[in-house]
């Protein structure tokens, strides 16, 4: 068994979960560079290092971020939204535009806009949004 191989069964083991060192959700990664030589650790046997060189493409959201997501769940105080398919992030009340307004159209929950008619928010709508927090 190579150590690429045993790294990268390692990694996927990190896939699309939050990862506090990277400071985000690592999305893919590839393996551009690793040294040969492997060394044992001292004092912990039977564990050894490796040096390796990655590209990683993370997720990791910071305030004022321009993300887009898909409408899964309207209330009159929220806006479930699905980004990337696998995160889930609230818009609260507060933070929906003042024009648009909580409604029930043909027995279907939407926030339809005040100002123009065709602007409407349904479960099913991709919507961008900023990153408060």
């Amino acid at each position: 068994m190579s150590v690429a191989y045993c790294y990268c069964s390692m990694a996927k083991l990190v896939n699309l979960r939050y990862d506090e060192i990277f400071d985000g959700v690592v999305l893919a990664y590839d393996v551009y560079s690793f040294d040969k030589c492997a060394k044992i650790l001292p004092g912990v046997y039977p564990y050894f290092g490796v040096n390796l060189k990655l590209n990683l493409l993370l997720f990791s959201p910071k305030p004022d971020m321009l993300l887009e997501g898909k409408v899964v769940k309207l209330t009159h105080e929220s806006i479930h939204v699905v980004v990337l398919g696998f995160a889930s992030a609230i818009i609260t009340e507060k933070d929906i535009r003042a024009e648009f307004v909580y409604k029930m159209k043909h027995g279907q929950e939407v926030y339809a806009s005040n100002s123009h008619k065709r602007h409407v928010i349904k479960v099913g709508t991709t919507i961008q949004f900023l990153v408060k927090r």
